[in-house]
């Protein structure tokens, strides 16, 4: 194990009490997002707490040693090899969607008892079909990001990383993102490069291995697209066209949607859905799709200059998630809101702008809320130092909002 461990304190609550239960705890995102890291940290707390290294079993299927158990019998013989005394035993598999029907596996030796089980994965196939179905509800999902600005920030001195003026730190965290492993290194070539080979790992081991792509070119381009495109309003019929126009490229509507399903699945892209906010309906046309990091567009363009607007709602778009939040593009007859964040039958009303300095752009931010006929709490958030009291919004400086790590209430 890691000498040093950062721990991610956010996840480690999620899962905290469900340390000896037998519901399996299952933890998802993106390739490189800090899932085995946070596994090492659970286990460090459990050996701090008195736990003996041998009830502890870990196995890492990406690592070497491990990357020839692809099938149901080898992953039980590992784990088996591993049982020597009847002890409650906590078992660890990162990675375990490398062995195909590994749910069976896992469904066994929770049903032995004296097991609590952590396993994680890559994409979303881990909670899909089988797994959901011989678990009964008898599992707890996690879903994992990259580093928030807070955990960013928290890292770097961590690490021992000198740490500039807070504005500098937030623009380098806005064009390089929060991949963990991208921290070590100090010029923009190799995070590019760093990030732009877990993208390459994403395509052949998360997209490639679950369904056969005929065109390789065509996927690319559908994923430069929306990548290139992230925060903007999106639709099958309007990408269509698109590449048919522009690309000179003809792709079957269905084609598409299948591309973006494999992009959301694994992890790289979340879709953002549209919310009816008279009829606390989701509706289905023109949603929205945000990057599970920001280091993805750096790494995919030579121009270094991001659109400041789309960004900040991606940043505020992937806090909200981590903290648990469904988050959706509220609709309002015409006018649009940012996002509507929703957590059991609480609600938050959310414009993001870079500045309202403009008189015209203050205006026009807070128009949608003056048609909001309820009375839940609405927040506009902006990159201004000075903030203002107007119509009963709640006016909240993003940066200092995230590098608190703060929730909404």
């Amino acid at each position: 194990m890691p000498g040093r461990i950062y721990p991610r304190e956010r996840y480690l609550e999620k899962i905290r009490p469900f340390y000896k239960s037998d519901v399996i705890k299952v933890i998802t995102g993106i390739r490189r997002c800090g899932k085995s890291f946070l596994l090492l940290s659970v286990i460090e707390e459990l050996e701090t707490s008195g736990v003996a290294p041998k009830d502890i079993i870990y196995l890492n299927l990406d690592k070497r040693g491990f990357r020839s158990v692809k099938t149901p019998e080898r992953l039980e013989a590992e784990i088996g090899a591993c049982l020597a005394d009847d002890d409650f035993k906590y078992i660890f598999i990162d990675e375990v969607q490398n062995v195909k029907g590994f749910e069976e596996v896992i469904n066994s030796f929770r049903e032995d008892g004296n097991r609590s089980i952590f396993i994680t994965g890559s994409n979303s196939y881990l909670l899909s079909g089988e797994l959901v179905t011989k678990l009964t509800g008898r599992y707890i999902e996690v879903d994992m990001f990259t580093l928030s600005f807070a955990e960013y920030l928290g890292m770097k001195a961590f690490l021992g990383k000198k740490t500039a003026d807070i504005n500098h730190e937030f623009n380098e965290y806005l064009t390089y993102g929060g991949f963990p492993q991208s921290l070590e290194f100090d010029d923009a070539e190799s995070k590019a490069t760093y990030i732009e080979s877990i993208i390459r790992q994403i395509f052949e081991k998360d997209i490639k291995g679950r369904r056969k792509i005929r065109n390789r070119d065509v996927f690319d381009r559908v994923m430069a697209y929306l990548v290139n495109n992230f925060g903007a309003p999106t639709s099958l019929a309007g990408i269509v066209e698109y590449f048919k126009n522009v690309e000179r490229i003809n792709i079957k509507r269905e084609t598409l949607a299948s591309y973006i399903r494999l992009l959301e699945n694994a992890k790289v892209i979340y879709k953002c859905p549209r919310f009816d906010m008279k009829s606390r309906k989701s509706l289905r046309s023109e949603e929205k799709y945000y990057l599970a990091d920001l280091g993805i567009y750096f790494a995919r363009n030579t121009d270094t200059r991001v659109n400041l607007g789309p960004a900040l709602e991606n940043i505020l778009f992937v806090h909200m998630k981590t903290l648990g939040y469904t988050v959706s593009v509220g609709r309002i007859g015409k006018l649009e809101c940012d996002f509507v964040i929703r957590k059991r039958e609480d609600y938050f009303y959310i414009q993001v702008s870079m500045t309202i300095a403009d008189k015209s752009v203050e205006d026009r931010e807070y128009r949608p809320f003056s048609f909001v006929r309820d009375n839940y709490p609405q927040y506009l958030f902006t990159l201004d130092p000075l903030l203002q009291k107007r119509d009963g919004v709640t006016h909240l400086n993003l940066l200092s909002f995230l590098k608190d790590d703060k929730e909404l209430s």
